[in-house]
This record gives C-alpha cells, structure tokens and sequence, in this order.
C-alpha cells in the first residue's frame, strides 16, 4: 500500500475488480493505491469496530449502508490497536459528524491511519456484483496512483488470493499480557490470540474471568502454564486450512479434556481438529444481522459475522471423532452455514460468530455463560 494525504475529498479513485469490473468516484481517506479481496459488509452501524477487527486484514470491506461516518471516530471504540482493513468503500460519506464522543471524522481516520478508500459509488450494485460472482481480488487507485485500466487491472490480477493465505500470526500479539477480572475472580482462561478483537476478554473479565492473551504461536506448555480452567480459540484473519499449529495446539487441550471455547476461526480450528474439512464460502458472512439457529434449544438469534470460510460437517448426524461424538450445535438459516460445533463427551463447544459483538446484537452473549458452566462443571 503506498498512500499520501493531500486533497483526498475531490481527488478522483477508480476501484477496479479482477474480473475487469470498475467503479469510479472519488478518494476517501487517504489518496494512493491499495489491495485487498473485495467484500461486503451489511452493518447498519459498528463501522469503528468493523475497520478495527484483525479478521479484516487484506481485505477491501465494502459497506452496504448508503451513508457511513455519522458518528464520527471516537477513542473507546477500537477493537484492536489498528485499522486492519486494507481499503474501504463507502457510498455517501458523512459530511459533518455528530455524536457526544466523536474525536474527529472518519475520514480524518482513515487518513490518519493511511487507509486508502472512495467513496460515491453505486455500492448497491457493486454488492449484487460480489453476491453473484463471489468475493474477489481488488485494487483502490487515486490520485497519481491511477493508470490506464488495462495496467491496474494487471496489477490487481498479481495479487495474492485469500484462499491459502496465512494471515493470523500477522495480527495476532507478540507478547502475552493478562486482562484481570471484573470483581471477584472465579476462574482462569487461557486466550489464544488468533487475530482477537478487545471486547472478547471484556466479555469473560465481566464474568469473573482472568484472561491469560497468548500469541498465536503459543505451546502447550506455555497454555498449561497459567494453570487454565479452560482455553479460548479467537477470531483471526485467513485461510483456516494453513493453521496446523493452532490446530495441533487444539488437539492437545482436547486430548486433556479442558473446557474449550472457540470463535470464529477457532471454531475452524475445532473443525479441523475434530477431522472435519474447511472451505471458503463465496461471498462469506459479514455483518451483525445474520440469523442463526441455536439447534440445542431451538432458539433464533441475530448475531454478528464475519467469516469467508467454513467448516465441512454434516447438519443430519453426530458424528463420531477420536475425541468422541460430535455435532452441529448452530446453523445460518440463510444457507445452511455450519455456524457452530459441540463435543458431547467432553467439554468443548465453538461457534463462527461473535458473541462478544461490541456494536450489537447482544443475543448471543450467553455463549460466555455457557463457558462459564463447563468449566464449573469441570471443577465440580
């Protein structure tokens, strides 16, 4: 990404797709050129903890609400220390931001940040383009970074594709740090840091828990050495068929039948732990209004996604695994998504959304509860 921040709101970008599809309007943010694989994001609100969540990097995030930065940007709302997004696509950018804890715009933001976006284009139609050909590679030119189409076009095409690409050890921490209970301290987890977002270790602190973030790259002994009630998988960015580390890592805390919670990509890693099979989706999961079927209670909630891949497992049985049988405990009553996994004869239990969902919905914020349970049950 090479960006400059000089005259970004009349300054000309062209969005251009690997298939040859174009959109023109104008810089947002900062001006240059950037890449990324085009999705769409269908959140009416929640933009700040969109643009800062880890599972974004490389990816350009289409928003579909037509109107984007009314609150502005304030300083408690960050997922993450960044924006992970490579580039942002918006259609009617706000003009004068207005909320009591907006700090500046979120143009000035993304500036700030040297994100490279545009605005004032048809992101309806860019949408249905995405819906019915699939999530793809992109670029963002503007300013002196645009060129002749055919030349960006070249240059999109170069790019590496999100399938096989290895992505959670780039945003995930390099040193441990521990977020303390809220109140009295109950237990102690051990949080595998796959690309997690702030709010999900607020969410256990809420609950008594002590939480223990881990690099990506954690050993078993170094998981063991907090001395856990039970570990946490977290969200994260790529392709989960290149995660043998976690997976192995995994592999072990279920071997010693620890409580096991994991979101996301660590319900992927339970996947494939577990023996299922992974694939990317082809327009993926982006947004907090998708509904999802809790299949142990009955229950519809309205959760928060964002996952372009999906696990493998059948809807119809219990499947039998060398760590016991094991079913799908949630699915997307869109299409049929696998959107969560439980052993039933130990422990453990993952979803591939996100409960913690720091914008909302809240419906699945029992999840952590459900946690709780086991690994009171396992103290008992």
């Amino acid at each position: 990404m090479t960006t400059s921040t000089r005259g970004a709101a009349k300054t000309p970008a062209v969005l251009v797709l690997e298939d040859g599809r174009t959109f023109r309007g104008r810089a947002y943010g900062a001006v240059g050129e950037t890449f990324g694989e085009a999705v769409f994001s269908t959140g009416m609100t929640g933009y700040q903890e969109t643009l800062t969540d880890p599972s974004y990097d490389r990816q350009i995030v289409v928003a579909t609400a037509p109107q984007i930065g009314n609150t502005g940007w304030n300083d408690e709302d960050d997922e993450s220390g960044r924006i992970w997004v490579s580039g942002y696509v918006v259609r009617d950018p706000a003009r004068v931001p207005s909320n009591w804890r907006s700090r500046r715009s979120l143009d000035d933001e993304l500036e700030r940040q040297g994100v490279v976006g545009i605005s004032g284009i048809d992101t309806r139609a860019l949408t249905r383009h995405l819906r019915e050909r699939g999530s793809m590679r992109a670029g963002i030119f503007s300013g002196e970074a645009i060129a002749p189409e055919a030349e960006l076009l070249e240059r999109v095409q170069a790019q590496p594709h999100m399938k096989g690409a290895s992505l959670y050890e780039e945003v995930a921490t390099k040193e441990a740090y521990v977020v303390p209970a809220i109140g009295e301290k109950r237990f102690t987890v051990a949080a595998i840091d796959l690309g997690i977002k702030g709010m999900t270790p607020h969410r256990m602190a809420e609950r008594g828990i002590e939480v223990h973030v881990l690099p990506a790259t954690a050993t078993a002994d170094e998981v063991y050495a907090v001395n856990p009630d039970g570990v946490f998988f977290s969200n994260g960015p790529g392709d989960p068929a290149t995660a043998d580390g976690p997976v192995a890592l995994m592999s072990t805390v279920l071997e010693r039948k620890t409580p096991l919670f994991g979101i996301c990509f660590g319900n992927q890693i339970l996947g494939r732990a577990l023996g299922f099979g992974t694939y990317k989706l082809k327009y993926g999961h982006r947004g907090i209004n998708q509904p999802v079927q809790d299949r142990t209670t009955g229950k519809v909630e309205v959760t928060a996604h964002n996952h372009g891949f999906a696990v493998d497992a059948p809807l119809d049985k219990v499947s039998e695994t060398k760590f016991g049988r094991a079913e799908v405990s949630h699915v997307c009553l869109n299409d049929d998504v696998v959107e969560g996994l439980q052993l039933l004869d130990q422990p453990a239990f993952s979803v591939q959304y996100h409960p913690e969902a720091a914008a909302g919905p809240h419906d699945a914020a029992y999840l952590f509860d459900r946690f709780v349970s086991l690994m009171e049950g396992q103290r008992a």
